[in-house]
């Protein structure tokens, strides 16, 4: 059958009929701001100017008539002062002058045309009493100037004969002025009301406008919907089972249009997917997730080796041998299992990459891609702080683990923690690759994690990530080491925990410590050891004090020399 309208016409025609309204409408609504806009202005650049016109005509007047006031006062006194009336004088002159401007300004204003409708009679009326207030105040002011000169020349009986009449003019006028200000103020009123009921119409427009595109709109998509789209729609409800992880969908192919083949296309689509997450899933339990989606599943793409500061971490079970000796291998396995699972999440939880199992230890590393170049090293510390929490879970879970309900082992451990150059990428041969890191910064890691054993610590970092965390954690300074296949010397730290977060005693454990090595560095024994010997009344069991109270001995008998520099070389890994 052929076609009689594509889905493109009809989309195409709704759009041309939707946009013809919208102009229609959108004329109407134009004609209407324009008209409500020419109201607006009507009112702030005639009527409001003409209210506050007519409004200091008024207040002009009033202010002549009491300069005239003023000097017939003085006049009267009989011994008028000059500054008086000479003051009262200049003010009757600067007041007629505004009044006159005024005056001006008002008739001016009345004979403005802005091309909106007025009230031609009321306007007629406003414009015959200004002419009517500028003649009055013509003989006003030649009543008040006779007035005066009766009463310089002390005529009072005269003048206040002419008084009177004068006091009549006076109230006619002002009555004049009230007359003109109401004219004014209901020409205002009424341009307000008509700008308001353009504006409630523009209002009443707008609202019609919309509701008529959009009602319009959505009849006809919805009849093009129920004809068209429900194909479409098993396609979004097949996308969304996806999307929530159901990788088993598998839609029919009823037509072979562009539908059936984006369906076709969808279904190939969600078989790829279900194989690279079957990829994913298994090699997930060996490698790290994120080295699986950025290695093993990047078809055709090799990740070559790339120089970047990061940081590296050696985590290592304590007793492990002596733990194997009480334990059947199924239970050895369910402990090391439990124990890898715990330190995996720690290290996953701060966006850490597990890069291998090396018997008990753990080596893992933080960097770019997979963390910014500021925050590896705070990341790695916070880590090592949540994998020595993880000690306390598998501890208690010990007993059930292993089967022992008395006599359950004690379970330590060592980290070591190093930042600097390494290179990273994937290193192998052509046939064995992984994703990994090499470099010296590595071997001091696995150094520092050695080390702990020989100062009695847990968790012990490199001067580099000390550099990188200071201001996130609390650290003491334990040592210059010189380690096994090394040749330049390291500062090594013990990280004690968050910064803020430590008791008063490791406070001063940590300023005793200090001021013992520094004794220590200058050769002053005695002061170091008993600094060291406070460090040992704060916490007794303080594994650096005790190994620095350990080399005083030796040092007494066979002094270092002048040329010490306080670097302690070690002869284990």
């Amino acid at each position: 059958m052929p076609m009689k309208h594509s889905i493109a016409t009809k989309i195409f025609g709704l759009a041309v009929l939707l946009l013809c309204l919208t102009i229609a409408l959108g004329g109407i609504l134009l004609w209407h701001v324009t008209e409500l806009n020419r109201d607006l202005r009507e009112i702030a650049t005639r009527l409001m100017p003409l209210s506050s016109s007519l409004a200091d005509v008024n207040e002009y007047g009033l202010r002549r008539r009491l300069a005239f006031e003023r000097m017939y006062g003085a006049y009267l006194s009989g011994s008028p002062g000059a500054d008086v009336v000479a003051e009262a004088a200049k003010n009757y002159q600067l007041f007629t002058e505004k009044s006159n401007a005024e005056i001006a300004r008002a008739r001016q204003l009345l004979d403005m045309h802005s091309g909106v409708e007025r009230n031609q009679e009321r306007e007629s009326e406003i414009r015959t009493l200004l002419n009517q207030i500028e003649k009055t105040y013509l003989i006003i002011m030649a009543r008040q100037q006779e007035v005066l000169v009766l009463a310089q020349a002390g005529r009072q009986e005269r003048a206040e004969f002419i008084r009177p009449m004068l006091s009549d003019l006076q109230r006619n006028t002002q009555a004049a002025r009230q007359q003109m200000q109401d004219d004014t103020a209901i020409l205002a009123g009424e341009a307000v009301a008509t700008a308001a009921g353009r504006q409630a119409s523009v209002v009443r427009l707008t609202v019609a406008t919309t509701a008529t595109a959009v009602l319009l709109g959505l009849v006809m998509a919805w009849m093009i919907t129920r004809r068209l789209v429900d194909p479409v729609w098993r396609l979004v409800a097949g996308m969304k089972s996806v999307e929530g992880g159901n990788l088993n969908v598998e839609l029919p192919v009823r037509s072979r249009d562009e539908v059936g083949q984006l369906t076709h296309s969808f279904n190939f689509f969600v078989r790829e997917l279900r194989s690279k997450e079957e990829i994913k899933q298994t090699f997930g339990k060996f490698v790290d997730p994120r080295i699986v989606e950025r290695v093993l599943l990047q078809a055709g793409r090799e990740v070559l080796g790339d120089r970047r500061v990061m940081t590296v971490s050696f985590s290592d079970m304590v007793g492990f041998t002596a733990l194997g000796e009480h334990l059947t291998p199924s239970a050895m396995v369910k402990v090391l299992n439990r124990y890898f699972t715990l330190q995996a999440e720690a290290v996953q939880n701060h966006r850490g990459v597990i890069d291998k199992f090396i018997g008990d230890a753990v080596m893992a590393f933080w960097g770019p891609p997979f963390t910014t170049e500021q925050e590896h090293a705070v990341l790695a510390c916070t880590s090592a702080l949540d994998q020595m929490k993880s000690l306390m879970t598998l501890q208690a879970e010990l007993a059930e683990l292993t089967g022992l309900r008395k006599d359950a082992p004690k379970i330590e451990m060592r980290i070591g923690i190093s930042t600097g150059d390494l290179v990273v990428g994937t290193i192998g041969s052509e046939n064995a690759r992984s994703y990994t890191v090499i470099g010296d910064t590595v071997n001091l890691g696995s150094r520092l994690e050695g080390a702990n054993r020989v100062y009695g610590t847990r968790i012990l970092i490199s001067e580099a990530t000390w550099d990188h965390v200071g201001r996130h954690f609390a650290a003491r300074e334990i040592d210059s080491i010189l380690v096994k296949g090394k040749s330049e010397p390291a500062k090594v730290f013990e990280l004690l925990g968050p910064e803020g977060s430590l008791p008063d005693s490791t406070l001063r454990l940590r300023d005793r410590f200090a001021a013992g090595l520094g004794a220590y560095r200058s050769q002053n024994w005695d002061c170091a050891e008993n600094a060291f010997l406070e460090c040992l009344k704060i916490r007794p069991d303080d594994g650096p004090a005790q190994v620095f109270l350990s080399r005083f001995r030796h040092l007494r008998e066979k002094p270092p020399g002048d040329s010490w520099n306080g670097i302690w070389e070690l002869d284990s890994k």
